[in-house]
């Protein structure tokens, strides 16, 4: 049916840094909007919806550290590209825009990867988050540089090295 309008669900989490929005299209995760996004839809969630409001759950609890959902964010194929750099940084570790620029095979993209990342829509799980500046500076950030920061301290309160003591970015 090649006329058929796409359907989307929607849900809500109250979690501890907002009201998010969460967007499925039937099959997939397609977006996580921070509070400060525009939208108002009435809660329609499919399985999609709901697993993710779990698993962000279980996340801002401390007893989740990765995400099994299956995710279509919707970009251009070099934004696919970054953001299959990003959901690699593993949980309590950071990288910087350089690192995965390099990555991608060219390290003058990162200005490219930095745009690229503030473009995500599907913030935490696609943990754009852990991504910061060569230096070590908290740079940019869709939700705004004090939500980055709560979400890198959230995970450095969860995550421990491999000696057990706290690694710190």
């Amino acid at each position: 049916m090649a006329n058929e309008i796409s359907k989307t669900f929607t849900g809500y989490i109250d979690s501890p840094i907002g009201m998010l929005t969460i967007i499925s299209d039937g099959t997939s995760l397609t977006s996580i909007l921070f509070p400060n996004n525009e939208i108002t839809a009435d809660s329609n969630p499919d399985g999609i919806v709901n697993d993710c409001i779990i698993q962000l759950k279980e996340y801002f609890l401390g007893i989740r550290n990765s995400f099994s959902l299956p995710l279509n964010p919707m970009g251009t194929d070099f934004q696919k590209k970054v953001w299959s750099k990003v959901i690699s940084i593993p949980f309590g570790e950071t990288t910087s825009y350089g690192a995965i620029a390099i990555l991608l095979g060219d390290p003058k993209l990162n200005r490219a990867v930095g745009l690229v990342n503030g473009a995500n829509p599907i913030p935490i799980v696609i943990p754009c988050h852990r991504v910061i500046g060569s230096n070590g500076s908290l740079t940019g950030y869709a939700g705004g540089l004090e939500l980055k920061k709560l979400l890198l301290n959230h995970e450095q309160t969860f995550h421990t090295s491999t000696t057990g003591q706290l690694k710190l970015f």
